[in-house]
């Protein structure tokens, strides 16, 4: 079974299609079984799985070993890859060479780096690389700390612009994320490629949330996030009845004459 590529990704403009965030094995995989075939392999895995306050510590080397993890999980869906911080704006060469390695190392789709018209020359380079990129305007997780912070976008003309400059730059489709409803609305209607929102409001053509928001894995969500589960509280409550047989040694059962069953491989 052959991967969707960054074409077929594009095409859908004007359709509503949805995308989370996935970082490991099998959470891509119950990603995939739920019909959901965009995945970003983000930078957010910094605070969601590895615990750093931002994004700003993540490493090619761990984009490349959680992506290849859910490339590992998946067989159709197409997985974007974030660039992270300090591996691409520096120059030409340099965004090339970490997109190159990124895909190489660990067989994503497509990269994701996060700039506007600044970043134009930057998404040229790798397109012409033969590297699919995907763009990310609004705010922007990576940079947020060190100036304006996380608040909603509201710069129509800059906004407008820079959505023109990264789709003729060759991106296949572009992140908005916490850009102004009327905005992000303004900027779907002009531009010839897909627009994934993350609080942006209802007329983008995608919409992407990560994953520890939508399971409820993760104590603080932001407002626009929504969750559909609350596994967090499921795992604590499972792994509290687990102690609890452990305590009272009612796990594991006593042995039987016929020994223990055999499984699929232990696992420690």
């Amino acid at each position: 079974m052959s991967r969707l590529g960054a074409t077929q990704i594009s095409a859908r403009k004007d359709a509503a299609f949805p995308v989370v965030t996935a970082y490991d094995t099998p959470f891509a995989r119950c990603a995939e079984a739920a019909g959901i075939d965009v995945l970003l392999c983000g930078d957010s895995l910094g605070q969601v799985v590895l615990g750093y306050s931002s994004t700003l510590p993540v490493e090619l080397v761990d984009m490349v070993r959680h992506a290849a993890a859910v490339i590992r999980g998946t067989e159709r869906a197409h997985v974007i890859v974030d660039l992270p911080f300090g591996t691409y704006a520096a120059s030409d060469d340099l965004a090339v060479t970490s997109a190159s390695e990124l895909i190489k190392r660990s067989g994503a789709s497509s990269v994701k780096l996060e700039g506007g018209a600044a970043a134009a020359p930057r998404i040229r380079a790798i397109v012409d690389a033969e590297i699919p990129v995907c763009a990310h305007i609004g705010v922007l997780p990576q940079t947020a700390a060190l100036g304006s912070g996380f608040r909603r976008k509201r710069e129509r003309e800059q906004l407008l612009r820079d959505a023109h400059a990264i789709a003729e730059a060759g991106a296949f489709a572009v992140v908005l994320e916490m850009v102004d409803e009327e905005i992000a609305a303004a900027i779907t209607a002009q531009i010839a490629i897909p627009t994934i929102g993350i609080g942006s409001g209802s007329h983008c053509d995608g919409q992407v949330l990560v994953l520890h928001d939508v399971l409820g894995l993760y104590p603080e969500s932001p407002p626009f996030a929504k969750q559909y589960a609350q596994l967090g509280d499921l795992a604590t409550d499972a792994l509290r009845a687990y102690a609890l047989d452990v305590r009272s040694r009612t796990f594991p059962p006593v042995a039987t004459a016929a020994g223990p069953r055999s499984g699929n491989g232990y696992r420690t």
